[in-house]
């Protein structure tokens, strides 16, 4: 008899804590908090965004909110890119909810930001830039061929971009210190952990057709 995957346990017992629709409220707070910045800096410079960065001395000394808030953070750049990105992390987020379920989803986020939180708190570094691209990596992994318009004009297949996302992060890893390398790779062993069966069987299956592809080679040699 089959064990049922732990996955589905906690899906029975907690799925009613399940947040629907988790990327559209995300996407929506980097919105709001990209906005108030731009308003509030016009008028004195105050940025909104250093008050909800991670920072283990801040959060040590009573600004818990750090601990969760720097999933909010937009990406750091100019006005046309961050209406891109956003949709983007709309996009990917929505379809990834729609193919896994408003639990798994959740838990895929969320697994993922807890364990930045926890290295965060003991290496001092946190940043919810990288698990924001392990949603695009889990995207492009699931549907490899979807196309979409790069800055909304470009047409555009998502493997392609997943490779550049792959070129972006071994960039990372090199030229990051220590902390942002902890970082990098706590966010990747999150996809690892939900996807690993899924790459082993992947790998599994390209191994087979290697190997009826020699079988077949083999076979209309000896015909010749």
């Amino acid at each position: 008899m089959n064990k049922e995957p732990l996955l589905d346990r906690l899906q029975r017992k907690y799925r009613r804590f399940a947040i629907p629709n988790l990327m559209q409220y995300i996407v929506g707070g980097m919105a709001i908090i990209f906005v108030m910045d731009m308003i509030v800096f016009a008028l004195e410079p105050f940025s909104l965004t250093a008050t909800l960065m991670f920072d283990r001395d801040a959060i040590l000394h009573g600004q818990i909110w750090r601990i969760i808030s720097f999933v909010l953070i937009p990406p750091d750049s100019s006005i046309i890119f961050i209406i891109f990105s956003l949709y983007f992390y709309w996009l990917i987020g929505d379809a990834l909810e729609n193919q896994w379920g408003t639990f798994k989803f959740n838990c895929f986020y969320w697994c993922g930001a807890l364990c930045t939180m926890i290295f965060g708190l003991i290496t001092g570094f946190a940043t919810n830039s990288y698990l924001n691209m392990t949603l695009f990596l889990a995207f492009a992994f699931l549907y490899p061929d979807f196309q979409m318009l790069l800055f909304f004009c470009i047409p555009i297949k998502i493997k392609w971009l997943a490779i550049i996302d792959g070129l972006i992060l071994v960039m990372s890893f090199y030229y990051a210190g220590w902390k942002g390398r902890v970082a990098l790779l706590i966010a990747l062993a999150n996809v690892l952990l939900f996807f690993g069966s899924h790459f082993l069987d992947s790998f599994k299956a390209y191994r087979r057709r290697r190997k009826w592809q020699k079988e077949w080679n083999d076979v209309k040699n000896n015909w010749k």
